[in-house]
Parts: structure tokens; C-alpha cells; sequence
């Protein structure tokens, strides 16, 4: 399989839980896995909970080491490092990261989502950004419209040239 891409979300308005509810429902319809990847495991224990209530009358299937069966989930939420569930995607937030230096092997996309508001999270950004290029992957950066679209700002790729 060839490198993953590498998709950067600059969020203005919504949060990176309402974001990560959208793709991973695109993912779970393409019929493809995802990881959650978030910096510490107090965020995988909310994010779990999320994914059970966020709306009344569904839920996204997913799972943690709490629930084990790894293999088996859809969507695995962790703070370390594993993709122990085939996923072709891996999200990350909240202080999430990926050594774009070597990305895991069977991704076709890493998507990083950050806020506007969160300095922090803007410098890992463009120092991921910048991470990609350096590793010859294809980098797609992503910002949030006022109104709440999405506008392709950026690309970079190393096969075009």
C-alpha cells in the first residue's frame, strides 16, 4: 500500500468532537476502520462515552482496551500508539500525534484536527505540516468556513512535481 495522505482540518467554528462524529461516520460507510488517537486516557474515556450518546436514536461502534476485542472494533479509541483493528484512517486530536516520519503501515489517511482558538494545537499542526513535506507525503490542509463549509487551502504533493 502506498503512503497515507495526510489531511489537516483548521477548525473555526465547531469542535473537533463534532468533526470526529462526521468522519467517522463517512469512514464506518466507506466501509473502512479508524483510529482515535487523543493525547491521554481521561480523553478516551469521554470520547467513548461521546460516541455511545451523541445522538439519541444511534451510536457509532467503537471500542478501547476497556472493552478489548480489539480486532474486532470499528473504531478503536486509544492514547498510545496501536492500530490493532485494520484501519485504513487515523484521527487525531486533543494531543493525539503520529510520527509522519513513519507513518504506520495500511493507513490511506491521517487526519489531524485542530482549533483555531488552541495556540498549542496550531503550532503541532504546522509542525506536522511541515513533518509531512519532509517525509514526501501528500498533505491536504482543510479550513473551516464562517459559514461552515470546508475550503481546500493548501496541498502539497510530491508526485505532482
Amino acid at each position: 500500500m502506498s503512503a497515507p495522505e495526510v489531511w489537516f482540518y483548521h477548525l473555526v467554528r465547531q469542535t473537533p468532537e463534532r468533526l470526529l462524529i462526521d468522519l467517522l461516520e463517512k469512514t464506518l460507510a466507506r466501509g473502512w476502520r479508524a483510529v482515535l488517537r487523543l493525547g491521554d486516557e481521561a480523553q478516551v474515556v469521554q470520547a467513548s462515552e461521546r460516541l455511545w450518546t451523541w445522538r439519541e436514536d444511534s451510536f457509532l461502534p467503537h471500542g478501547s482496551a476497556a472493552d478489548g476485542e480489539a480486532a474486532l472494533q470499528p473504531v478503536w479509541i486509544t492514547a498510545g500508539p496501536e492500530i490493532p483493528n485494520g484501519a485504513q484512517i487515523l484521527c487525531l486530536t486533543r494531543g493525539g500525534s503520529c510520527d509522519l516520519s513513519a507513518p504506520p503501515a495500511g493507513l490511506a489517511r491521517i487526519c489531524l484536527l485542530f482549533q483555531e482558538a488552541d495556540e498549542e494545537a496550531l503550532a503541532a499542526a504546522r509542525a506536522q505540516w511541515r513533518a509531512a513535506r519532509t517525509a514526501g507525503l501528500k498533505a491536504v490542509y482543510w479550513a473551516e468556513t464562517p459559514e461552515g463549509g470546508w475550503i481546500r487551502k493548501a496541498e502539497h504533493d510530491p508526485a505532482a512535481g
